[in-house]
C-alpha cells in the first residue's frame, strides 16, 4: 500500500475515534456514530478516486480517462486537457521530425550528425555513399573511427571549420569531396559534403587548357620574333634568307590563325545561346567537297576512298563539315606515305553513320578516352610536326553533341583507326537512292 494511502487511513481512524469519543461525552453516541460514519465514507470515496487515478497515471491514455463528480470531476478534465495538447504536441514535433528527415535523405550533398564526443547520430544516403559507411551499421560509432583520412582527422580537431575541407578518394580513388563541420547545439555538429569531382575535372581541364593554349601560341611567336629580329640586325640584303624568312613566317601565322579559328569554332559550339541551324543537308555532296579539298593536304600521299549512300542528314552544314573535315585531316595526317583512307556513309540499322577508316599506325587503348580533349595528343612533338592545332577532336565531339550523336572510336596499334559518327535516326531525311563507290584510287 503507498504510503499516503497509509497516513490518510490512520487520519480517519484518528479522526473517527475523536468523534465517537466526543460523542459519547456530551451524550450524543448517535450523532457520533453518524459523524464516524460519514467520515470512513468520504474517505473511502477518496481513496477510491485516487485508486483510479493511480491506475490510470500508470498508463496514461485520452480514451480510458477516469470519470467522476465534483473536485476528482475537474482534475480528471484538466488531465484530458492536457493530455490531448500533449499528444498533438508530440504529433506535431513527429510530423516535424519525419519532414526533416524526409528533406535530409532527398538532399544530393551527404548530411552526417554528430554528438559532442564526435559520434555518429544520424546520416542520409548522400553521406553513406560519399564515406562508404551504413547508417545501422555504424550508429553511434565515433566519425574519426571511420573517417581515417588524416587531413580530415586534423580539421576535426583543429576546429576551424570556416572553410570547407577538399578529400580525395575517402570512400572511391576518383572522387573528390568538399567537407565542412557546422557546429551546433551544445558541442554537436553537422557534417556536410559535397561531390565535386566534376568541378575539380572542370578546373584541372581549364588550367590544362590556359596552359596549352599559352604553350601553342608562344611557339609561333618565338619564331616569328626570332626572324623579326634576325632581318633587322641584318646588314646586306639576302634574298634567299628575305625568303625562307617569310615563307616560316608565314606558315607560323597560319597555324596561329588556324588555332584562333578553332578555338572560335569551340567558343560557339559550347555557348548554349548559339542556335543550332538545322537544314536537311546532303552528305553524299559534302563528302565529296570535303575529300576534294583534303586532296590539297594530301599531295598524292595517301589514297582518298569512299563508299556513301544518297542520304540526306537534317544537320547544320557548317558544323557537319568542320567535323568531316577535322576527321580526314587527322587521317590524312597520322597516316604514313602510301596508307590508305576510306571514308564511308549510309544507314546501319536505322541509324545514319559517317566512318573514316585508315591503316596508320593506330592508338593504344589508354590514350582512346581522353583523345577529345582539348590538346590532347598522343605524340606531343609529331602532333606540332603534323601542324594540327590539338582541337580537332573536341570539335568534333561537340558537333555530335549537339546533334544527339556520339564518336566511337576504335583503334589499335599497328591496325589502324576508325572514327565513326552515329546519328540518330530521327536525323536521317526520308528519301530513296541507291548506293555510289569511288573508283579505287580517287574521291568518290
Amino acid at each position: 500500500m503507498p504510503d499516503w494511502i497509509g497516513r490518510l487511513v490512520s487520519i480517519a481512524a484518528i479522526a473517527g475515534a475523536g468523534a465517537l469519543l466526543t460523542g459519547f461525552v456530551a451524550g450524543a453516541p448517535f450523532a457520533a456514530l453518524f459523524l464516524f460514519v460519514f467520515l470512513v465514507a468520504a474517505v473511502a470515496i477518496s481513496l477510491r478516486s485516487r485508486a483510479r487515478l493511480a491506475r490510470w497515471l500508470a498508463s496514461p491514455s485520452v480514451d480510458d480517462m477516469p470519470d467522476d463528480d465534483g473536485i476528482w470531476g475537474e482534475i480528471y478534465a484538466r488531465l484530458h486537457r492536457m493530455l490531448r495538447e500533449q499528444s498533438a504536441s508530440r504529433a506535431s514535433l513527429s510530423h516535424a521530425l519525419w519532414r526533416f528527415r524526409q528533406a535530409g535523405e532527398a538532399m544530393p550533398d551527404g548530411v552526417l550528425v554528430l554528438d559532442a564526443a564526435d559520434r555518429i547520430e544520424w546520416m542520409n544516403p548522400s553521406a553513406e555513399e560519399h564515406f562508404g559507411l551504413t547508417f545501422k551499421r555504424d550508429r553511434g560509432r565515433a566519425v574519426t573511427n571511420l573517417i581515417r583520412h588524416p587531413a580530415f582527422v586534423g580539421y576535426l580537431e583543429a576546429q576551424r571549420y570556416s572553410e570547407p575541407l577538399t578529400l580525395r578518394g575517402p570512400a572511391e580513388a576518383d572522387r573528390v569531396l568538399s567537407v565542412q563541420l557546422v557546429p551546433y547545439g551544445q558541442h554537436e555538429k553537422l557534417l556536410l559534403s559535397r561531390d565535386v569531382t566534376r568541378w575539380e575535372m572542370l578546373e584541372s581541364m581549364r588550367r590544362d587548357f590556359i596552359a596549352n593554349v599559352s604553350h601553342e601560341l608562344r611557339t609561333p611567336l618565338t619564331v616569328l620574333r626570332g626572324f623579326l629580329e634576325t632581318l633587322s640586325d641584318a646588314r646586306e640584303a639576302d634574298e634567299k634568307l628575305y625568303r625562307r624568312s617569310l615563307e616560316l613566317m608565314s606558315g607560323q601565322a597560319e597555324r596561329m590563325q588556324r588555332l584562333v579559328e578553332d578555338l572560335l569554332m569551340l567558343a560557339r559550339l559550347e555557348d548554349s545561346r548559339y542556335p543550332l541551324k538545322e537544314e536537311p543537308v546532303d552528305v553524299p555532296a559534302l563528302v565529296h567537297s570535303v575529300l576534294a579539298e583534303a586532296e590539297g593536304l594530301n599531295q598524292g600521299q595517301h589514297r582518298l576512298d569512299s563508299r556513301i549512300e544518297p542520304v540526306r542528314l537534317l544537320a547544320s552544314r557548317e558544323e557537319l563539315r568542320s567535323a568531316l573535315s577535322n576527321l580526314v585531316t587527322n587521317a590524312i595526317r597520322y597516316t604514313p606515305a602510301g596508307g590508305d583512307i576510306l571514308v564511308t556513309w549510309g544507314l546501319e540499322g536505322g541509324e545514319a553513320t559517317l566512318r573514316v577508316r585508315d591503316n596508320g599506325e593506330g592508338i593504344s587503348p589508354e590514350h582512346i578516352p581522353r583523345l577529345t580533349e582539348r590538346f590532347y595528343r598522343v605524340d606531343r612533338s609529331r602532333s606540332r610536326s603534323s601542324g594540327g592545332t590539338g582541337l580537332g577532336l573536341a570539335i568534333v565531339k561537340h558537333v555530335l553533341q549537339r546533334h544527339q550523336a556520339r564518336l566511337d572510336i576504335e583503334s589499335a596499334p599497328g591496325r589502324g583507326s576508325t572514327f565513326s559518327c552515329v546519328f540518330p535516326a530521327v536525323r536521317v531525311v526520308p528519301g530513296p537512292g541507291r548506293a555510289v563507290e569511288a573508283e579505287p584510287g580517287r574521291a568518290a
